[in-house]
C-alpha cells in the first residue's frame, strides 16, 4: 500500500520544515544544508526539484545519493522512531523531519550533521 505522502510534492511539505525552523531563530539556509546533506543534491539541485513540483518518491529517486551516516539519524517524530521504519521511502521522509525537528530544538549543525 502507497502512503499519501509519496505522492504529495515535496514543493509542498518544503515551506512547511521553514516555518517549523524559522520559529524557533533558525533559517531557510539551515533547512537547505541538512536536506543537502541527506540527499546530496546541491542547492540547485534542491531548487530544481522545489520549481518542478516533485513529489517524495521523484525526489528522493533523483536524489544524488544518501549520506552514508543517514542511519545515525535516530529518535522519534510524531511518536514513530525514525531507526524501525521498516518501508525505506518513509524512513527517509522521516529522516527529514527528524532534522528538522532537531534545527527546531536547536541542536548545533555540525551536531544533525553527524
Amino acid at each position: 500500500m502507497s502512503h499519501r505522502i509519496f505522492t504529495t510534492t515535496f514543493a509542498s511539505v518544503y515551506p512547511l520544515y521553514v516555518k517549523k525552523a524559522e520559529r524557533k531563530d533558525r533559517t531557510k539556509a539551515d533547512v537547505d544544508e541538512v536536506f543537502r546533506w541527506l540527499t546530496g543534491y546541491d542547492q540547485a539541485g534542491l531548487e530544481r526539484q522545489i520549481d518542478a513540483k516533485k513529489d517524495f518518491e521523484a525526489f528522493f529517486a533523483e536524489a544524488p545519493q544518501l549520506h552514508p551516516h543517514a542511519s545515525l539519524i535516530k529518535g522519534a517524530v510524531c511518536g514513530v522512531r525514525v531507526e524501525d521504519v521498516d518501508d525505506s521511502l518513509m524512513q527517509k521522509i522521516r529522516y527529514l523531519d527528524k532534522l528538522v525537528d532537531e534545527l527546531a530544538k536547536g541542536k548545533a549543525t555540525e551536531k544533525i550533521l553527524r
